[in-house]
């Protein structure tokens, strides 16, 4: 009798000690969760960030001038000077001219003319006038400028991005299948356009037993994958053109992991300046994802 007590409080302590350790692995995963939605929001709110967005300036063929003066082709706001120079868009390429008595930097010195290399190979030629900052961005062959402000009220003003809980299940286990050759997928974005992005495969998932696809977008070689992807919770918890997450390129056996704790929302879920892809028709789940970034109020 004796013995078969000693036998179950063992028991009873292998089972307590095996609770105690999966109580303090999901609460180290919720950590480093935390850790990485707090760095999220420090990239959104920085001087740079998205919420510093303060203008989306489409060009026209030829001349467009710009500043404050609403006379300009291009407004700029009131801390701008009232005429700054001109954009000059010729085939393609694009120039800008400043006027003489306008103080315009370019990697901390004056410039007064200067060729804008757009941000398709993600270093576009910056300006700066204050706390103002501009580049141009190129989308299906058409050019604009964006703005940006350091002192945005928006960067001030905001509160925080509500999430739901953090769930250690809503980590799933993946598989990838690699298209071979690699495919191009049709998506949409909030331009009324359609971009047709790279894709090298598909994640292939479980939730309760039911199985998903979501086509990736990238190149086999990238280190991580990058996933847009809609769901049942967009029509009235998350944004409604859905959200975003990326994965890591998985190993030789096809494996990786997809968490929807990380899912965040597109730039235009904060501001009406960006240009954000949203979800091919195929990304679209038939199911809700109760996981990572909430609507932004």
């Amino acid at each position: 009798m004796r013995y078969k007590i000693a036998i179950g409080i063992i028991f009873l302590g292998i089972y307590w000690l095996g609770c105690e350790k999966a109580g303090k692995s999901d609460q180290e995963y919720v950590n480093q969760i935390n850790q990485w939605h707090q760095k999220r929001v420090e990239r959104l709110t920085s001087e740079s960030g998205w919420m510093s967005l303060a203008g989306l300036y489409w060009l026209q063929e030829s001349d467009n001038t710009f500043g404050a003066d609403s006379t300009n082709d291009i407004v700029f706001p009131d801390k701008a000077p009232d005429f700054i120079g001109s954009f000059i868009l010729n085939d393609g390429n694009i120039t800008a001219k400043i006027l003489p008595d306008v103080n315009i930097m370019h990697n901390e010195k004056p410039v007064k003319e200067i060729e804008m290399k757009t941000d398709v190979d993600g270093e576009p030629t910056t300006l700066s006038y204050g706390t103002l900052s501009w580049y141009i961005i190129e989308r299906s062959s058409d050019f604009a400028v964006r703005l940006k402000d350091s002192a945005n009220p928006n960067i001030k003003s905001f509160h925080g991005i509500e999430r739901y809980p953090v769930d250690p299940a809503w980590r799933l286990d993946a598989t990838f299948e690699t298209y071979n050759p690699q495919r191009s997928i049709s998506v949409p974005t909030i331009l009324g356009t359609i971009s047709e992005e790279p894709s090298p495969g598909a994640l292939v998932f479980k939730i309760h037993n039911k199985i998903y696809k979501l086509d990736a977008i990238g190149n086999l070689d990238d280190d991580e994958f990058f996933i847009i992807f809609g769901d049942e919770t967009n029509k009235d918890e998350t944004y409604e053109s859905g959200r975003y997450v990326y994965v890591d390129n998985p190993g030789n056996d096809g494996k990786t992991i997809i968490d929807f704790n990380k899912a965040y929302n597109p730039p235009c879920a904060f501001t009406v300046f960006a240009t954000c892809p949203f979800p091919p028709e195929q990304n679209i789940l038939p199911i809700e994802i109760k996981a990572g970034e909430k609507r932004y109020h």
